[in-house]
């Protein structure tokens, strides 16, 4: 049996298999700002690595990334995604993004992220104008890592579900 030290050290390939997490309280969605490469706000959200499902892996992210425990998980939508990632082999994933009701506190990994927090529509299209800056190539990378807006995935994501 791997330790944690080894398991970790093996996740330089990308499984190219990921999972989002959709949290939603009073209309408003749930997002972090990435520590981490690729930069921007995100779903919580993460690879399947050596979990036996998606939904495991989602419930995993979810609680490693903002402490939340899902009580339920209702699958949204999947699909492949041009993602680049920092591992391996990671320029595109299949995705199965879940709707979750949950329950405890936010408590932020404070190595995966840089804070967390709930995102009106308004803002969330403050956010998606500052992406399309970005794919347009009108801000730097530089100025992008210091306040970028949607991680690109999930700027993809947001639109095909209607979010922005």
């Amino acid at each position: 049996m791997l330790n944690i030290i080894q398991k970790k050290n093996m996740t330089k390939i990308c499984d190219n298999k990921s999972v989002g997490i959709l949290v939603w309280k009073d209309k408003k969605l749930l997002l972090i700002e990435r520590k981490k490469f690729p930069h921007g706000f995100a779903l919580p959200a993460g690879h399947v690595d050596e979990d036996p499902t998606f939904e495991i892996s989602a419930k995993r992210e979810l609680e490693e990334e903002v402490g939340l425990v899902a009580t339920k998980l209702e699958l949204t939508i999947e699909g492949n995604k041009k993602n680049i990632c920092r591992r391996k082999g990671g320029s595109w994933h299949y995705w199965k993004i879940y709707t979750a009701e949950v329950k405890g506190r936010i408590k932020r990994s404070k190595s995966e992220t840089k804070q967390v927090g709930w995102y009106d529509k308004k803002e969330l299209q403050t956010l998606a104008k500052r992406t399309t800056m970005y794919l347009n190539k009108e801000i730097t990378e530089d100025e992008w890592e210091k306040s970028p807006g949607l991680e690109p995935v999930n700027y993809e994501w947001f639109k095909e579900l209607k979010i922005i």
